[in-house]
């Protein structure tokens, strides 16, 4: 959120904070919202985000959207719950509290398995799901965006692209004549 520092002359008093969240232009094709984002994209703006109904594959591209290390954390915390899960059963029957049952030995890893994998698929799946969470700032009952006149579409036929008033490059007057120049239904300001 970008705010005035400087002082009204006249009163001697810094001006309110300003409330624009972002300015959002609405689109009624994937292939118009994709283009939109390239074209911001290569216009430098960085800070900016698409709404749609359902997955459009190549937005992420349009966007500027790079991988995360995600996959890696979750390989990582499955591959140790899958060693925790082995060792534990390991030390529980062989050191622990040791039966011989039937002439077989102590350390039968095929016992094993059915809790190794579960476990290795518990530690990953709530790697993931955390992780997500806290990565999409989640949760979080308001987001200003909601305040887009006619954002109950994105969740039926249309799409929205969002360039946030936190971008370097974001203008008020340019950034809507640039947003307008790519053809939307309407550019709407946001409200925090």
């Amino acid at each position: 959120m970008a705010t005035h520092t400087a002082t009204d002359p006249a009163t001697n008093t810094a001006p309110e904070a300003d409330t624009t969240y972002g300015l959002v232009a609405e689109f009624d094709t994937p292939e118009a919202v994709i283009d939109a984002a390239n074209h911001a994209r290569e216009a430098g703006y960085k800070k900016m985000d698409a709404y749609t109904p359902f997955p459009v594959t190549g937005l992420d591209e349009a966007l500027g959207m790079e991988n995360t290390r995600l996959g890696w954390v979750v390989l990582l915390m499955g591959i140790t719950g899958g060693l925790a899960a082995f060792a534990m059963q390991y030390y529980a029957q062989v050191i622990h509290y040791p039966l011989n049952i039937g002439g077989k030995p102590l350390n039968s890893w095929p016992n094993y398995i059915i809790i190794t994998f579960e476990c290795t698929i518990l530690f990953a799946a709530f790697t993931a799901g955390l992780f997500m969470l806290a990565r999409n700032g989640l949760p979080q009952p308001y987001h200003p965006i909601f305040n887009t006149p006619n954002f109950g579409a994105a969740t039926r036929d249309h799409f929205f692209l969002c360039i946030e008033a936190a971008d370097a490059n974001f203008d008020m007057q340019k950034t809507r004549g640039f947003l307008e120049g790519l053809s939307p239904l309407r550019v709407s300001e946001v409200e925090v």
